[in-house]
């Protein structure tokens, strides 16, 4: 097999890498809280969010909005390669009614904080929290991203790293 994915076949490189990101968030310490993950077309209301940069966005910020949520970590190279694609999807969609949200797992906000800075990323980014885990469940897998419609309905839930066509396409969940 030649280094890394390149000659793979896409889908074959696609669940090497989804395999790779469970081994690293499995040797991850683990997360508590074991909870049932909300399934595609369950109904998502968001908590209260405190955004790494102190603003707070109240229970139902994202009510009537599209909202396109990662969940990553500043240790992980999946998300590494992921987050630039994030950041296009936040400049395309700006003003488009498409919200774009970052949920760290790190243990310290300031290793989220500080990956944020080193690569000008300006998507919103919140710290996980108990909340949260609520709605979502405990990760198994990142980056892993969420999807919830403007009806506040989970559209769509895309375990491991995504390619750039792919995250782009996201764009299609925002406002005409």
């Amino acid at each position: 097999m030649q280094a890394w994915s390149h000659g793979m076949p896409a889908a074959a490189a696609r669940r090497l890498r989804f395999a790779l990101a469970g081994m690293l968030l499995a040797a991850a310490p683990a997360l508590s809280l074991a909870q049932a993950m909300a399934k595609v077309g369950d109904a998502v209301s968001l908590p209260e969010i405190t955004l790494l940069d102190g603003r707070t966005l109240p229970a139902g910020h994202y009510a009537g909005k599209p909202v396109v949520i990662e969940y990553w970590a500043s240790w992980c190279p999946f998300c590494a390669r992921q987050n630039p694609h994030l950041q296009k999807l936040t400049d395309a969609t700006r003003g488009k009614g498409l919200e774009v949200l970052a949920i760290s797992i790190d243990k310290q906000p300031g290793e989220a904080r500080d990956y944020l800075a080193k690569h000008a990323y300006t998507f919103d980014a919140a710290m996980e929290t108990d909340a949260l885990r609520a709605v979502f469940g405990k990760r198994r897998v990142i980056p892993e991203i969420f999807v919830i419609d403007a009806q506040g309905k989970l559209a769509e839930i895309i375990p491991g790293e995504m390619f750039e066509e792919d995250v782009l396409e996201l764009a299609r969940y925002a406002k005409p």
